[in-house]
């Protein structure tokens, strides 16, 4: 998601620049919506799986990690915006066992539902349709929250899209155990601007290593790749 819009910013830190860029169709559920019925037909007729929001790269760097930090592999994770759940699949694949994928379009749903039952793995990951800025009560309680895209596409909307952040941000922190880990793949967002978004009750780990580009003679990411904790001193502070 959010493939369309602005070019990766080289801002100040604490820069407001994020407020600058054009919404899109991009941010609309009738976008979604659309292109997942698309998705869907394709895979019924000839079997193709559909778009890997940021590549095949994107989903191997976020489990290098994850396989770095020891993560256990019955840990929780929630995979925000899950699409056709190419990214659930090679979770299970690397051996994780406590998957779930929510996605607010029906058709992404049914798509990563026969995605998933191709590949012989419909017991091993819970999908649903959710909508993650008003998540139902019981979408809580994750080790860990994946997000490749959703949070650019929400800055796209262009009705009340500054609302609607801080909304995936509250709905975040409640579906995020304290001390939990939220990894978040931009291509909208520089590393200065989402450390400001999230600045809110998580704290900023680190920035992973993702490709970079050179222009003008200026160099920055063309993706930005983030690892935010739950802090729970910040939430009590707030409280």
């Amino acid at each position: 998601m959010g493939t369309e819009g602005r070019q990766p910013a080289l801002s100040a830190p604490g820069s407001e620049s994020q407020e600058s860029f054009s919404s899109s169709r991009l941010g609309t559920r009738g976008f979604w919506d659309d292109a997942y019925k698309r998705e869907l037909r394709s895979f019924q007729e000839c079997g193709d799986y559909g778009e890997i929001w940021f590549g095949e790269e994107s989903m191997n760097r976020l489990i290098k990690w994850m396989k770095k930090q020891k993560i256990p592999q019955d840990s929780s994770i929630l995979d925000i915006g899950t699409g056709n759940g190419v990214f659930l699949l090679e979770l299970v694949k690397s051996g994780y066992n406590n998957l779930t994928g929510i996605d607010y379009c029906p058709a992404a749903i049914i798509l990563a539902e026969r995605i998933l039952e191709k590949e012989g793995f419909t017991q091993s990951i819970r999908l649903q349709v959710e909508d993650f800025l008003n998540p139902s009560s019981d979408l809580s309680g994750f080790d860990i929250c994946l997000d490749k895209g959703t949070f650019d596409a929400v800055s796209l909307d262009p009705d009340n899209a500054m609302e609607k952040r801080e909304q995936f941000v509250m709905s975040l922190s409640h579906a995020l155990k304290t001390e939990g880990f939220f990894l978040i793949t931009s291509c909208n967002w520089t590393k200065d601007e989402l450390i400001h978004q999230f600045r809110e009750g998580f704290e900023f780990l680190e920035e992973l290593p993702s490709p970079k580009f050179s222009f003008g003679g200026r160099t920055g990411s063309s993706v930005t790749v983030l690892v935010f904790k739950k802090n729970s001193q910040m939430l009590a502070t707030k409280q």
